[in-house]
Parts: C-alpha cells; structure tokens; sequence
C-alpha cells in the first residue's frame, strides 16, 4: 500500500501542478528513504522543466527537459502534500516551481524512494527491466496469463502479485478480482482454465479502473495529492471484510498467503 490506482491518482494529481513548469527550488530535509536519496537530485532537478508525467508499475514518473526522469516509489506510507499550509516533518523532498507550487513528499515511514533515471530507454532501466505487462494496456490477456502460468502449482493469487507477470498489482485488488471473477485464491495458477482467465483479465481492468475513479483506496497513511482520502474501500466486497456476510450470504473468509491477507468467499469462488 499505496498500490497502482493510488499512484495512478497521485500522479494525474501532481500533474496539474507541475506539468510545463519548471523547478525552482529543490529541499532535501534528510539524506535518505528507503535509500539514500541520489547524490546529484538537487543539481539535475533545479531550473529543470517537466515535460510529462507517467506511471509504470507502482512507480510514478516526472519526466524532465535535462534527459532525466525521477522515479518515485510511495512505499508503505508516501503521499504527496501540494501547497501544505505547514511544514511537516515527514516532508522529505520539497519541490518548488516557478509559479510558486509548492510540493512536499511525505513518508511517515520512509520506506519509499526517489532516483533518477535516463528517459530515454527508461524501460530497460534496472527496476523496469523485468516488470511485466501493465495491467491497464493492451499487454495483459488471458492468452498471457495461460503461458505465464503454465506448469505452476503456485496459488494464482500469489503469481498475479508476481511484478515480472503484471506489473502494479497489489493484495487488495487481486483480493478483489480474483472474487468478482468467481476465482479460488489458493487455487494452482497452472490449473485456471483459459476462459477463466478471460473472464478475469476484464474484472482486474474494472477494479483498477472503478479505484482510479474513487481515487484510490485509504487504508492508513493514504491521501490523495489535493489532501482528499480515497473513497474506493467504501466498495470493497471481500478485502477487510472476514466475518461479513458476502452478497450470497455466506461469511467472508481471511487466510494468510505468503504473509499477506487473503479475503474470499467460499461459495462465490470455486
């Protein structure tokens, strides 16, 4: 958490902001996150221009005029704050522009990242290399998922959280997908038949799509880029929801898989 829908809002939310202008000011209010922070941020972003925004994976992307990209990673508890009213001090990065936005990277639990990567070719960049298709394009079929899971006994929940098969997923989506397409979670991914995988491709596409619009999903720490909460938890049918009663009646399940949550019911999925 956040997951794809949270960073997807963050980054059509910073766009407005900072999409054609140019930076004037760079804060750095600790050396580190995750990571230490890259030793040239401040030079290359300072008097640099955004020519574009973007996302790939759970990555958001800010796109400059010197050849450079920044990636940003939110780990467990990133948001960004625009125009904060004060200082806070989990405001490790402070981007200021031009026209006077002020943008503030806030990690109460700095598990996140900031780097710097070449635009051109930013797909074969190191984290990118090995990413699969994006859950949103064209890339994701049940065609590909049949080959990718061909032969694996491992349960289809745990290898649709598998980067290098899709990349952006995250627990409660795939919880949420793997549910409304009537899907086993603990079932061997090389047993899910091809029009079960048809059926499921166009639910994820829903799930991640219907997020998006609600701005993403508050669990914690989440907020979305103009300070709102995002409101798609207020449609969750299985995820946090162990002892409800699905829509069928019987009680919502919660197992762990691979140290993760897992929400489901017993009778909607087979």
């Amino acid at each position: 958490m956040p997951e794809l829908p949270e960073v997807e809002t963050t980054v059509r939310g910073l766009a407005r902001f900072l999409e054609g202008e140019r930076i004037a000011r760079v804060s750095l209010n600790r050396a580190d996150l995750r990571r230490p922070f890259p030793p040239d941020l401040v030079q290359v972003l300072t008097g640099a221009k955004v020519t574009g925004m973007g996302r790939r994976a759970k990555y958001g992307l800010i796109h400059t005029d010197r050849d450079q990209t920044m990636v940003f990673h939110l780990g467990m508890s990133g948001r960004w704050r625009i125009e904060p009213d004060t200082p806070d001090k989990h405001d490790h990065l402070v981007l200021e522009t031009g026209s006077g936005h002020v943008l503030a990277l806030n990690d109460a639990r700095r598990f996140g990242s900031v780097d710097l990567a070449p635009t051109e070719g930013l797909e074969a960049w190191g984290p990118f290399a090995s990413l699969g298709p994006e859950p949103l394009g064209e890339g994701l079929t049940a065609r590909h998922l049949r080959s990718a899971f061909a032969g694996r006994t491992a349960p289809i929940k745990q290898m649709l959280l598998d980067q290098t098969i899709v990349a952006g997923l995250g627990n409660i989506y795939v919880c949420e997908a793997l549910f409304r397409a009537g899907i086993r979670p603990d079932m061997a991914a090389g047993r899910v038949t091809l029009p079960a995988l048809t059926r499921l491709v166009p639910v994820i596409q829903a799930v991640l799509s219907e997020s998006i619009a609600a701005g993403g999903s508050t669990i914690r720490d989440y907020a979305q880029p103009n300070g709102e909460l995002g409101y798609f938890a207020a449609a969750w049918q299985v995820y946090g929801r162990e002892g409800d009663p699905c829509s069928c009646g019987e009680p919502i399940l919660r197992f762990v898989q691979g140290g993760r949550s897992t929400f489901w019911c017993r009778k909607c999925q087979k």
